[in-house]
């Protein structure tokens, strides 16, 4: 028989600090996550359609900061074939910038899929 609180104890001792162990990494790996985020807001973004004769520029809060229309399509009569490409490009800029945000979010979660973080 050992004295209370030695040897059998210890499974609750254990458990406290590995309890705060998790806590530290939790909190090592939301500063981590919360640091990716706001580099990956101030990242740029492309997306092109019609062979690049249409290229948006987001950023990763998905704000459009530039549009490139090369000269030739405007030319064009057909209205509509230039807002599909305008609509493509922007949306496959936003599957970039999300695309890549999943990515390095995976880095620091090791792919964990943990709802509401990103």
């Amino acid at each position: 028989m050992g004295r209370p609180g030695s040897g059998g104890g210890m499974p609750g001792n254990m458990g406290g600090g590995g309890m705060a162990q998790i806590m530290k990494q939790a909190n090592q790996m939301q500063m981590k996550m919360k640091k990716t985020q706001e580099e990956l807001i101030l990242r740029s973004y492309e997306g092109t359609a019609g062979g690049g004769a249409i290229k948006i520029t987001i950023t990763g809060d998905y704000l459009v900061t530039k549009v490139e229309i090369k000269k030739d399509v405007l030319e064009t009569p057909d209205v509509e074939m230039l807002q599909d490409l305008i609509l493509t490009a922007t949306n496959e800029a936003v599957k970039v910038a999300k695309d890549t945000s999943q990515k390095e979010m995976e880095k620091i979660t090791g792919g964990l899929n943990i709802p509401g973080l990103f």
